[in-house]
């Protein structure tokens, strides 16, 4: 199994090291860690890079904390655009399994359209790569082992089930110690997620956005509530996906077109 490990924080980000560690612990082949240079938060899953010559500015970098004989690299670019380009061979041979993160805060929510952590693997996935997007609850948290421990439990249950390439794990760990966490809940999304941006106009038409907890946080049986209230939450998501199901309009043949002229 060969991995790569990116997020959205930036290749500073100790979060790196945890996923690197859980994917050696898994048996990995290979692990590679393919990072942002700076933090790409909200990014999605963007492909935006920066080019020196018509090539992706690429630095060989070590992410800190990393085991030793895991190669690492700051990348001038989003992190969707990394699990593009590492599907594409960009860091040696195509990977079989994405793990992005662990991020500083949730990723919970509706509002996980916006999340680079989770773009990235949902990048992958569109590439028949697997991906775990893992996230703690805490923007400055303090118990990243307890990320890792739950990363390595769920990454267990994925290694069992090959058949779901075009999904991703969206986990979510309180930043707690691993006694203090209730357990681990499979989960709705949230209507929105942990925060809700209000825009407002100022003079000369500029507009100012603020943040404010959500109350359909709150949602006691959605990942933000379970979340809230100690439990680890896991959730499967689509990658973009044709609906064979869908009743949408169709045309038998051309549209008719307007023959008659409009008066005024």
């Amino acid at each position: 199994m060969r991995v790569l490990v990116t997020n959205d924080d930036g290749i500073e980000s100790p979060g790196l090291a945890v996923l690197a560690r859980v994917a050696l612990d898994a048996g990995a082949d290979e692990v590679v860690v393919a990072a942002p240079a700076r933090d790409s938060s909200g990014a999605s899953a963007a492909l935006l890079g920066a080019e020196r010559d018509g090539r992706l500015v690429v630095d060989r970098q070590d992410a800190p904390g990393l085991p030793g004989g895991v190669a690492s690299f700051a990348v001038r670019a989003a992190p969707g655009m990394i699990a593009f380009v590492a599907a594409h061979g960009g860091f040696g041979p195509k990977p079989d399994l994405v793990l992005s993160g662990v991020n500083r805060g949730a990723n919970t929510g509706h509002a996980v359209l916006h999340s680079g952590t989770v773009g990235a693997a949902l990048s992958a996935a569109t590439h028949g790569i697997r991906g775990m997007a893992v996230s703690l609850a805490d923007a400055r948290p303090q118990h990243w082992s307890t990320a890792g421990l739950y990363a390595r439990h769920v990454l267990e249950w994925m290694r069992d089930r090959p058949h779901l390439p075009d999904r991703v794990v969206n986990l979510n760990v309180p930043d707690r110690p691993a006694g203090e966490v209730r357990g681990l809940r499979r989960a709705p999304l949230a209507a929105f997620g942990a925060v809700q941006a209000r825009v407002h106009e100022v003079e000369h038409g500029n507009l100012m956005l603020t943040f404010s907890e959500h109350q359909a946080s709150r949602e006691q049986d959605t990942d933000a509530g379970l979340l809230l209230r100690g439990w680890a939450t896991v959730t499967l998501l689509h990658a973009p996906a044709f609906d064979a199901e869908a009743d949408l309009p169709e045309s038998p043949g051309p549209l008719p077109g307007v023959t008659d002229a409009v008066s005024p």
